[in-house]
């Protein structure tokens, strides 16, 4: 087991602190990391894409539980995996894929842990069709600060503290995962424009059933008649009998692209308001007025960004804030004004995205809940961002909506408890579970969780 002491920050590249970073390398030296654990308590942490403070312990230790990645068993009949949580979905999507399964929730990025997926609740494009990843975990093993190994099964309180509760009910070490099966590696993909927002949410409302998977870019720097242009792009797993001849060959083969990673110093000022508003322009441009069944791979179509390493640094040394909220049906206006205050304030965001959310899943913090979800990445230097982002979150929590916490740097405390209603049962849980504190990060500490 080794450790360094070095400065930690997620994946917006806002707010280091330095921290001990472990890296276990067995199930019983991580055990002994979180017994040894000081005053400022210790937090697990896998890939990194946690995008705010969620895995940073400014003066405590940080648990890398990369190390701890193997897959242990695949029930090729049922659809099961067990492995360790530390597996990233990259390598289950290697290992699975040519088995004819898929990950039954993934992300933007395919690099995140299977801790981190249970411990941020991930959703992906079906939520509307699959929920969010927890909903297909059938148990976990947890380290909790006593030290003990726990079952943890679905159904049961510790279970659903867990899952959303960004690691501070303890450290996952293995997980039971039902997966998703598929013919082929390639999606067939629709994709069209919509004029506006309420043309987008038009479409959206009579078309998503139709399809597993569904997202929206949405242009945010458009103004007047166009104000929430978007290209839509829904897709599913294409069958056999889709594929051309040639690549029914190797109908299963996982394919990814690697373009040259982003450098480690961008000029300040790339991403202005004119740059990402000529960016948009061509986007939607380009973007076809519909096309039908085409087929992409499954890296084009989920993870286009993992093709550009380190792409987070295109925003430069002051890094990005990573804004994603939730406004229930029937709260259309609250996104309406939402996105009209965010096209005035002319905030330049390439990376935006709506889609709708189904059911709920069981977390007491896990963020999807029924409706219209909307993310977008803003440069954390833009002057006024702060009180903006302030007002954005008032008017969500207004509207009975939340913000998510595996990509919040700066929401206030008082805000919490409105926008997720089992705060007090994930507080008392965890005060019984670790009455010292030994789990603990920036994000807790900044929250009061």
């Amino acid at each position: 087991m080794s450790a360094d002491t070095v400065p930690v920050t997620g994946w917006g590249r806002t707010a280091p602190t330095v921290a001990r970073v472990i890296r276990p390398r067995t199930f019983q030296e991580a055990a002994d990391a979180v017994r040894d654990c000081g005053v400022r308590g210790g937090i697990p942490r896998g890939l990194g894409r946690a995008y705010g403070d969620a895995a940073q312990n400014a003066g405590g230790d940080v648990l890398d539980m990369t190390a701890l990645d193997r897959v242990h068993a695949i029930d090729v009949d049922g659809g099961t995996v067990l492995c360790d949580a530390g597996v990233s979905l990259h390598r289950l999507m290697e290992v699975l894929l040519p088995l004819g399964w898929f990950v039954p929730v993934t992300p933007g990025t395919r690099y995140v842990t299977v801790g981190g997926a249970i411990g941020a609740d991930i959703h992906g494009k079906n939520h509307h069709v699959s929920g969010s990843f927890s909903r297909h975990v059938l148990s976990f093993e947890l380290l909790t600060a006593d030290g003990r190994v726990r079952a943890v099964d679905r159904g049961t309180p510790l279970f659903d503290a867990t899952a959303g509760g960004m690691g501070l009910t303890g450290v996952i070490l293995t997980a039971t995962v039902r997966l998703q099966p598929v013919e082929t590696s390639l999606m067939s993909v629709d994709t069209e424009r919509a004029d506006d927002l309420d043309d987008l949410m038009a479409r959206l409302t009579a078309t998503d059933h139709r399809y597993r998977y569904s997202v929206a870019w949405i242009d945010l720097l458009a103004r007047g008649a166009a104000t929430g242009r978007a290209v839509l792009t829904r897709g599913d797993h294409a069958p056999l009998d889709a594929l051309p001849d040639r690549a029914r060959r190797e109908p299963l083969a996982f394919r990814t692209s690697r373009l040259p990673a982003a450098p480690d110093l961008v000029p300040a000022g790339l991403l202005s308001r004119t740059t990402v508003g000529l960016f948009n322009e061509l986007w939607y441009r380009k973007a076809p007025r519909t096309r039908r069944g085409e087929l992409q791979r499954i890296s084009a179509f989920f993870h286009p960004l993992d093709g550009v390493p380190h792409w987070n640094r295109i925003y430069g040394r002051d890094g990005f804030v990573q804004y994603q909220f939730v406004v229930g049906h029937g709260q259309e206006d609250a996104l309406r004004r939402v996105v009209g205050r965010i096209s005035a304030q002319r905030c330049p965001s390439f990376l935006a995205v709506l889609k709708r959310f189904g059911e709920a899943d069981p977390g007491w913090l896990s963020f999807p809940v029924p409706g219209w979800t909307l993310a977008l990445d803003i440069p954390a230097g833009l002057p006024g961002l702060g009180t903006f982002l302030d007002g954005l979150d008032e008017e969500v929590a207004k509207a009975g909506g939340r913000v998510y916490l595996a990509k919040d740097s700066r929401l206030r405390p008082e805000l919490l408890a409105a926008m997720y209603p089992r705060l007090d049962d994930f507080r008392a849980l965890r005060a019984e579970l670790d009455p010292r504190g030994v789990f603990t990060s920036d994000l807790s500490r900044r929250l009061t969780l």
